[in-house]
């Protein structure tokens, strides 16, 4: 999934939005969630492979080719540019066809942009020597900022290569010999691969209703028009992958039951099954993980994991190859900070980047006196609010526009301290970060203050607040309720606890405080263990010293 470029950069990658007005423009590959609005906002030039271009053009005919640019897989030129020329490099991105990664080398620095990829270790060879680690070592060139696509960066398991993959389609079929229909969920530019390899092992072209993929049909016309039939009686059926498959599935079953016919057999190649969908029963759950063959599920598909993206163990590798300075996620949820890699070498660092480089990514670099600790405050473009079109179809409406946020929110959110517990408690809002992805934010925050605007937050009529705040003993309560939230934030990884608030209660809280989060129906927070050790630790110092 695209996402704006930085203010800095003089080009824009897969965007197509008022906000993208750059001076160049580059074009990734044809799926079209990187080409969506491309008919809207499109601008010359755009740079893309020829095959890219001749697929763009035929799904957005009103487009003028005249706007394209042809770049091949390998071939470097020169752009030139008001702000200074720059070098772009095209390299396999082992996508789809006609996908590229594209490499600039300018005064902005060194910046790889994938797009969508599948990161194998024969793909990032093909980049120059001087950007990727040999035998344990760093490279001579470190990349300064790598955008990567992280579609399955939450996605732990090995993945079986596209080759493997295919093969296994392959020995579904020939363990199934009576089937009299093999239908292929293969509808999607990128699978094509699979459906040669069929075609190739059993000698049969494939079945394309036209009428109903029209531009899959088009699209196979153009890259391997060999394997094409309009003859239903073919045994291999090309067969629509997306929503309501299973209700499709489980006609196409009951229909052959009825007539007493054999079963068709129904193979979905992709890897959404295996990293998104969740409804399956435990002894699915148990079956799915095995990545070595076809797998049934109760209703009746097979499938296989065939992806067209790396998964978090392939980027995990192409980072420690690449070693970049910064890396920021192309793909919703900023996944990219769930990467070791990241968590580590990133946000962790004082030196991941130079002055230039946080100036270009709109970032900016402060240092405490008090703490002489570093901030990183990131401000970047909205991502477009589109979710991974492969996982669209299990997500609810609402999770959807969970994940559509902006990648500053993501990041990090200043608008409210960041605690141990993620963003302040008193807001009670956000559901992400409370589940424990604080631990991907810069470990060196500064404190902040709860505000009033806050506080009031706790009161379910808000036109009680001026009473209930007016009253001594309130405001005492919620005295000591904002020191124990501003006790509580990092502070160089070292935690301040006020001990006005602490009793002997479970929570930590006095008795008069607890009260007052029941009056207002609020959890009575909790201590996280980590600190009860701590305050533990610290009474039995206190006691050593009275002795």
């Amino acid at each position: 999934m695209p996402i704006e470029m930085p203010k800095g950069l003089p080009f824009s990658v897969d965007t197509w939005t008022p906000s993208s007005s750059k001076r160049h423009h580059f074009l990734t590959h044809a799926h079209k969630d990187h080409s969506s609005s491309i008919a809207s906002h499109s601008f010359f030039p755009i740079y893309s492979t020829r095959l890219t271009k001749t697929l763009i053009l035929q799904q957005y005919p009103q487009l003028d080719a005249s706007l394209f640019l042809d770049v091949e897989v390998g071939q470097s030129f020169i752009v030139d540019d008001p702000a200074g020329a720059f070098t772009v490099t095209a390299f396999d991105a082992n996508h789809c066809p006609g996908a590229v990664m594209f490499l600039f080398e300018g005064k902005f620095g060194n910046i790889l942009h994938t797009g969508d990829c599948r990161l194998t270790p024969e793909c990032l060879l093909n980049l120059p020597d001087k950007y990727v680690g040999r035998k344990g070592k760093e490279p001579r060139c470190p990349l300064d900022c790598v955008f990567l696509d992280c579609t399955f960066g939450n996605f732990s398991q090995e993945m079986p290569s596209k080759h493997s993959a295919i093969q296994q389609v392959i020995n579904c079929i020939w363990k199934h010999p009576d089937a009299p229909t093999v239908y292929l969920t293969c509808n999607m530019l990128g699978q094509e691969e699979i459906l040669v390899n069929v075609s190739q092992t059993f000698g049969a072209k494939i079945y394309v209703d036209k009428a109903k993929y029209a531009e899959f049909f088009t699209n196979l016309a153009l890259i391997v028009p060999e394997i094409l039939c309009e003859d239903p009686a073919s045994r291999f059926h090309l067969f629509d992958g997306s929503r309501r498959l299973y209700e499709r599935a489980e006609a196409k079953l009951m229909e052959a039951k009825a007539t007493l016919q054999s079963e068709p057999l129904i193979v979905r190649p992709s890897a959404q099954w295996y990293a998104c969908e969740e409804k399956f029963s435990d002894v699915e759950n148990t079956r799915k993980k095995r990545m070595d063959e076809a797998v049934k599920d109760q209703f009746g598909v097979w499938h296989v994991c065939y992806s067209m993206h790396s998964s978090k163990e392939e980027l995990e590798l192409a980072l420690q190859l690449l070693a970049p300075r910064w890396v920021v996620s192309t793909t919703p949820s900023c996944r990219a900070m769930e990467l070791d890699y990241v968590k580590k070498h990133c946000f962790n660092s004082k030196g991941a980047l130079n002055k230039s480089m946080w100036k270009l990514l709109d970032m900016t670099l402060e240092t405490s006196d008090e703490f002489g600790t570093l901030v990183k405050s990131v401000s970047c473009n909205p991502v477009l609010e589109e979710t991974l079109q492969s996982c669209v179809q299990t997500q609810s409406p609402v999770k959807q526009s969970t994940e559509a946020k902006t990648l500053k929110e993501l990041i990090l959110d200043k608008s409210l301290p960041i605690t141990l517990f993620g963003r302040a408690r008193l807001s009670l809002q956000d559901g992400g970060f409370s589940r424990g992805e604080c631990n991907m934010l810069p470990v060196n925050v500064p404190s902040q203050t709860v505000s009033s605007d806050a506080r009031q937050e706790f009161f379910k009529d808000p036109e009680d607040a001026e009473v209930k705040l007016s009253s001594p003993e309130r405001k005492n309560e919620l005295h000591q309720v904002e020191t124990y939230q501003q006790s509580e934030v990092l502070e160089d990884t070292r935690v301040h606890k006020s001990a006005s608030y602490l009793n002997n209660g479970s929570s930590g809280l006095s008795a008069s405080v607890r009260k007052l989060y029941r009056s207002m129906n609020v959890p009575v927070p909790k201590p996280l263990p980590s600190l009860v050790d701590l305050m533990n630790s610290h009474k039995r110092t206190k006691r050593g010293i009275n002795y």
